[in-house]
């Protein structure tokens, strides 16, 4: 049940109803009126930074991201909701109110190919931030990022107490583990830092594969520590299979 608004008193309405503060500042007995919540709102976070760019079989991370926004928001669509999405690096970069209709969720994928970031960063922190003051009314919150951010821990526990949030976590097989390919010159999409690596050094990959595993542990933990959700989904996955795996066992 949820707000509707406050109209006068009618004989033979609920008394715990009445709105004492309304009734105090009008001196007429005032009373809330609920009425019952059937259509869900669903609110897609969409990591548009610099380091989505990045593939090596098949697709890029940032590619994948919309596959799935368009999924979920089309089947959200079919189920006659609300979809929103709220597209961020390390600034908002775009926010889209949850309507109705096919007509919002081909502007939002159609933001999703067509937008240039205009910063390359990540904040997370932001995003959640941004969604709690803007979203009053509590909504199923998908969350698509590769998280390579940090710091965000505390907006999500606040986040996840007014919405149901579901963490998607894409990746890129090379990310989990470095190829053995001798002498690689790596840059980093969001700070321009570059790095000449000897990947034929069997410690430099197993230190990078601790670091992905630590990385992976972290985002897991957080959600986790908030109630939400987690999914894991790597670029050359079949991820119709992941998502409805997730889903029964969420059903469940």
């Amino acid at each position: 049940m949820s707000f509707s608004e406050v109209r006068n008193y009618i004989y033979g309405d609920d008394v715990r109803n009445i709105d004492w503060n309304v009734t105090a500042r009008t001196n007429d007995t005032a009373v809330k009126v609920f009425e019952e919540e059937r259509e869900l709102t669903v609110m897609l976070l969409i990591d548009v930074s610099a380091s989505a760019l990045y593939g090596t079989d098949g697709q890029f991370k940032s590619e994948l991201i919309t596959e799935l926004s368009a999924v979920i928001a089309f089947s959200a669509s079919t189920n006659n909701d609300k979809v929103g999405a709220i597209l961020f690096s390390d600034k908002i970069e775009k926010y889209i109110p949850p309507k109705k209709g096919k007509t919002t969720i081909l502007r939002i994928i159609r933001e999703l190919i067509s937008h240039e970031t205009e910063n390359i960063g990540t904040d997370l922190k932001l995003a959640l931030e941004y969604l709690t003051n803007i979203q009053k009314k509590r909504a199923i919150v998908f969350c698509l990022s590769d998280y390579i951010t940090s710091g965000y821990e505390t907006a999500l526990n606040i986040a996840s107490r007014k919405h149901d949030i579901v963490g998607i976590h894409i990746y890129d097989k090379s990310e989990r583990q470095l190829p053995n390919a001798g002498l690689i010159r790596m840059k980093d999409a969001e700070t321009g830092q570059e790095r000449i690596i000897d990947t034929s050094v069997s410690k430099v990959r197993e230190n990078y594969a601790q670091w992905f595993e630590k990385h992976e542990e972290t985002f897991k933990n957080s959600f986790n520590k908030s109630g939400s959700d987690v999914l894991s989904i790597q670029t050359d996955e079949d991820y119709v299979r992941s998502l409805l795996k997730f889903f029964k066992k969420r059903g469940r």
